[in-house]
């Protein structure tokens, strides 16, 4: 299937409103997006992870850092619906991008670099076993205050799964530290797969499992519930006789889902940037590829803003030049709420090895803001105690005259974000040198803050950790100045 057949099946066969995801979306379709890096096809030699979060309006995004906690013997924790398991005697600290009022949507990076956010992945299980309500938000929290290792993490996911039960269709978590990246498919009820990205490629889902040929013996790098097989024979989704070896894609995905090119555009859309040989766009990309060459952090923020262009696929609203409301669902979208890169480092205490590079928004039109772990916590203004708001308070907040509001970040991106999308053609040559401008500024500064903080941080911590906090800030400060110098009363 070439792209011209993928467009006109898309635009022609398809109504827009079932294509396109940005103005009705449901609770398990919100078109995220991840990539995992093999720390020998990353520049640096660890681990990236890079993730957009899409999730319809009206929404709201958190960012904070949360310390260690500790806990009495016999606490417990209580799942969302009800369920209940022993807490530990210490939880991890954990930087949060928190979206209160959604079950599915909250990322993590904790202290020792394990990183987890998820892709929902509609399954075709209907007769899923829960016990106590099963296991839904908690999942990915309990990931990050329990897991010192991502395959760490990929275990007690499975055990949480197998215990409780999976109370969604499904979804891929992506698990990650410095040193391997891990993609963990729930399938609704009980039954679960992980398989490790390879060190030297990448692997790229968009809402769909990418899990296909699974060698279980290989252990080094598969992990799944013990009945994975045999449970697909006896609901007949997987005919050894006919079907040769275990696919858990086909076995277990929904095939409307895993054939929607909304999709499996979105996941060629990011490997055909990084191939070095045509990959064609169809529903049976690889799981992983090696790259053309390594990449690096502008590697991953290029992906996270593309839009298709260069392709067939490439569509822009005539009016105002804004390619993300035609019709084609791209990786960089309306509904994408928060972005980040996390750049996963253990040659260097973790403090300052761990950077997670957020944005707000959709990311073209947005700044990649890049947040040490060891840093004392985000710039104040990426965290409140506000609630998902109303669709009112949303429209009212993003339609507002521009004002850069350093205490409200999230608000501050996204009224911005509107304003820059209505006149595309016209603002983005000088948004996006204010953009690079200050990304690569950031990056040029980073090996002499690191080299001071470096020297500086057995002798005197908090001093260390300060300059990076300040860091963060400052350049918090500079992308607040730059919006400000665009001028929409024009």
């Amino acid at each position: 299937m070439n792209i011209k057949n993928i467009l006109r099946l898309s635009v022609m066969s398809l109504s827009l409103a079932a294509f396109l995801s940005s103005t009705t979306v449901t609770a398990d379709d919100y078109n995220c997006f991840t990539v995992a890096v093999g720390k020998n096809a990353a520049i640096d030699g660890h681990v990236i992870m890079a993730h957009n979060e899409d999730d319809g309006p009206p929404q709201v995004v958190h960012h904070r850092k949360v310390p260690r906690k500790k806990y009495q013997t016999g606490s417990m924790v209580t799942l969302d619906n009800g369920g209940q398991l022993d807490q530990v005697e210490e939880t991890w600290s954990y930087i949060w991008a928190e979206m209160p009022g959604m079950s599915f949507s909250d990322s993590y990076l904790n202290e020792w670099g394990v990183c987890i956010a998820s892709d929902a992945c509609q399954s075709r299980e209907d007769q899923p076993e829960l016990t106590e309500g099963g296991i839904a938000r908690m999942l990915r929290q309990l990931v990050a205050q329990r897991a010192r290792s991502a395959r760490e993490g990929v275990m007690l996911a499975g055990e949480l799964v197998e215990r409780f039960g999976y109370a969604s269709s499904g979804r891929t978590y992506t698990i990650c530290d410095p040193e391997e990246g891990w993609l963990f498919c729930a399938v609704n009820g009980k039954h679960w797969i992980a398989q490790r990205v390879p060190d030297d490629e990448i692997a790229i889902i968009a809402n769909t499992y990418t899990v296909r040929r699974a060698d279980l013996s290989d252990t080094l790098n598969f992990l799944a519930s013990d009945d994975i097989v045999e449970y697909a024979i006896n609901r007949g989704w997987y005919r050894p006789e006919n079907d040769g070896d275990f696919d858990f894609a086909a076995a277990y995905a929904r095939p409307k889902t895993a054939t929607d090119s909304a999709n499996f555009c979105r996941q060629w859309g990011g490997l055909r940037l990084i191939s070095a040989d045509p990959i064609d766009p169809t529903p049976a990309l690889p799981f992983s590829i090696k790259p053309k060459e390594k990449v690096g952090i502008k590697d991953m923020m290029s992906i996270l803003r593309d839009h298709y262009e260069e392709t067939d696929l490439y569509m822009v609203d005539s009016e105002t030049g804004d390619p993300h409301r035609t019709g084609m669902r791209s990786i960089c979208a309306p509904t994408t709420q928060t972005s980040f890169v996390a750049e996963l480092r253990n040659d260097m205490p973790l403090d300052i090895g761990l950077v997670y590079w957020v944005c707000l928004g959709e990311p073209c039109t947005s700044f990649y803001i890049p947040h040490y772990f060891g840093a004392h916590d985000f710039p104040q203004g990426y965290a409140s105690d506000e609630m998902q708001p109303s669709m009112e308070y949303y429209d009212k907040a993003l339609n507002a005259p521009f004002e850069a509001n350093r205490d409200r970040a999230f608000w501050t991106f996204r009224n911005f974000n509107r304003k820059a999308c209505a006149r595309y053609n016209e603002l983005m040559p000088t948004l996006k040198k204010e953009i690079e401008s200050l990304e690569n500024y950031a990056i040029k500064l980073r090996g002499p803050l690191e080299r001071t903080v470096l020297d500086s941080y057995s002798l005197d911590k908090k001093a260390a950790l300060d300059q990076l906090s300040g860091y963060s800030e400052g350049l918090y400060r500079s992308a607040m100045e730059s919006m400000s110098n665009l001028d929409f009363d024009k």
